[in-house]
């Protein structure tokens, strides 16, 4: 097996969930996704940290990602220690007890030609 890849510390400067109709299907109302991927032969214990630009952050949020599995973690299904407000601009960090690798995803469906755009996060 590949040795594990990625680092333990990515931040993502661009956090942003549109105020959304939520009556649509829920693959299809906007939301941020961390899709993380874990190489390793252990599980990745993940904490996300949300900052904040009028208050203090907000975290940790607590993931676990198993060993050689992927786990894409929506930003609106978070709840504890508080829900991800909508309409409200954040960044966010990703601490890893192993090397992971970190993508960001947005999904935005406000308008019928639907916009999805994706970038690896900047890692530290």
């Amino acid at each position: 097996m590949a040795p594990p890849i990625g680092k333990t510390y990515w931040a993502i400067a661009e956090g942003y969930i549109p105020p959304d109709d939520t009556e649509r299907s829920p693959e299809l109302v906007s939301h941020e996704t961390a899709c993380l991927l874990n190489t390793s032969d252990q599980d990745a214990q993940v904490k996300i940290t949300l900052y904040f630009s009028d208050r203090e952050p907000v975290g940790p949020y607590h993931i676990t990602v198993a060993a050689r599995r992927t786990n894409h973690v929506r930003f609106d299904h978070l709840r504890d220690p508080e829900p991800v407000p909508r309409g409200t601009e954040y960044a966010s960090t990703v601490e890893s007890d192993i090397p992971i690798v970190v993508q960001h995803t947005r999904l935005d469906s406000r308008r019928a030609d639907i916009a999805l755009l994706s970038t690896i996060a900047y890692a530290g």
